[in-house]
């Protein structure tokens, strides 16, 4: 039930111009996405980015976009009916688990990762890296989520589970990731005494 570099794959679903405006926590799931694309691509995690119907929606934000490869346009909701995504999905090779990140919760992140898990994948959520546009709708889906078997993880969770280690190659820059201000960050919890 733990990610790894070499079995993993990062999808990214759907952060266009013309959904985030409406999408609560946008700038921390903006954030912590674009921490997952930086340190998939220092690890050698493939990610795979998704578009539905950019032409009504746009394109995907540039901080992300900048991260990632080109596109899969899509018009199902589930990325697994778009041209391509199972492709690039099998292209990977060992690929045994799908991180998830994107919009919105409720609809296409979702659809695709039932969709994953019923093709034999381990499904993780970033649930500080997925939103939609109502609180219930978001909610529910990440309660149907977890109990349909995807792992609820954050963003911090799975770049230290990349690592391994402290003695990982790559762990200065994955913790310069971690460390690096951005919003929500919320202070560390200090213990008082009654």
């Amino acid at each position: 039930m733990r990610t790894r570099p070499e079995s993993t794959a990062l999808v990214i679903i759907d952060l266009q111009e013309r959904l985030l405006p409406v999408i609560p926590r946008i700038d921390t799931i903006l954030d912590r996405t674009g921490r997952l694309a930086e340190a998939a691509s220092l690890l050698g995690v493939p990610r795979i980015l998704t578009e539905q119907y950019p032409e009504g929606l746009g394109r995907t934000a540039p901080a992300v976009a900048s991260a990632c490869p080109a596109p899969i346009e899509k018009r199902s909701f589930s990325c697994c009916g778009a041209d391509g995504f199972d492709l690039a999905v099998d292209a990977q090779g060992q690929i045994q688990s799908i991180v998830i990140a994107g919009v919105e919760t409720h609809v296409c992140v979702l659809q695709t990762a039932v969709d994953l898990m019923g093709r034999g994948f381990t499904v993780f959520i970033v649930v500080d890296a997925v939103g939609s546009r109502f609180a219930i709708d978001h909610d529910t889906a990440i309660a149907r989520l977890a109990a349909s078997g995807a792992v609820l993880t954050t963003c911090e969770t799975v770049l230290f589970e990349w690592c391994r280690s402290a003695d990982h190659p790559r762990f200065r820059a994955i913790r310069e990731l971690v460390l690096r201000p951005g919003p929500e960050r919320e202070p560390p919890r200090t213990q008082t005494r009654d």
